[in-house]
């Protein structure tokens, strides 16, 4: 059997995580979550008082930092320096400094030497912002996954309530914000890649989005 390496990129809000590790299961791959290292780093910062522009700061902490993603009961949990932070991520805090602290590039140095790694055997779905333009430029599958600002403010406001007590307007604010950080940074902005297939999931459900990406994949795969 080919295995392959698949990229999945997009937006806050558009359902990456959900269609990445449904993917992922239906394929029999791996599911790497690449924003959760850069929350991860962005967590060890906060916990240090380092500063998201402060790269002397981040460079050493990336020096001394043991990041790495373990599979248990549990199922897939983010380990830094043998402690688990996986709960503790999901802030909208921590979202946006991990946006700030994603746009310095010791930081990105650091991460994409760690996703390389991770990429070598292929048999893997890869999702994040710049899977299929920077990290993965030769991936064998790459998605641009979106939707409409509205429906991704939805249903990133569905995901947090159990856990957040975040308003609408507040995470509207966030995912904007969020947005123009990640578009409009010179380093690694979010975009698609030039051949990266683009898919808007702003009426389709998780299903159907797989659907059509294993349709897509089965394609390429029987070139």
């Amino acid at each position: 059997m080919q295995f392959l390496l698949i990229t999945i990129d997009g937006p806050a809000g558009a359902g990456k995580t959900t269609v990445s590790r449904k993917l992922a299961q239906s394929l029999g791959y791996r599911y790497i979550d690449t924003g959760a290292l850069y929350r991860g780093v962005a967590f060890e910062a906060k916990l240090r008082g380092i500063r998201h522009d402060d790269d002397e700061g981040l460079e050493h902490l990336c020096r001394v930092l043991d990041i790495k993603f373990v599979s248990g009961k549990k199922g897939t949990r983010l380990i830094t320096n043998d402690s688990d932070i996986t709960d503790q991520i999901r802030t909208p805090e921590i979202t946006m400094l991990a946006s700030a602290v994603s746009a310095r590039s010791v930081v990105r140095k650091y991460l994409l030497g760690l996703q390389k790694d991770m990429g070598k055997e292929k048999g893997v779905v890869f999702e994040g912002r710049d899977m299929g333009t920077v990290v993965f430029p030769d991936a064998d599958v790459k998605f641009y996954l979106d939707a409409s600002c509205k429906t991704r403010i939805l249903r990133r406001y569905k995901e947090l309530l159990p856990k957040s007590s975040a308003t609408l307007e507040e995470i509207e604010r966030d995912i904007k914000n969020r947005d123009e950080n990640d578009s409009a940074r010179t380093l690694a902005p979010l975009k698609p890649a030039k051949d990266a297939i683009i898919i808007d999931s702003t009426v389709l459900s998780v299903k159907e989005v797989v659907e059509l990406m294993l349709t897509h994949i089965q394609k390429i795969a029987g070139r």
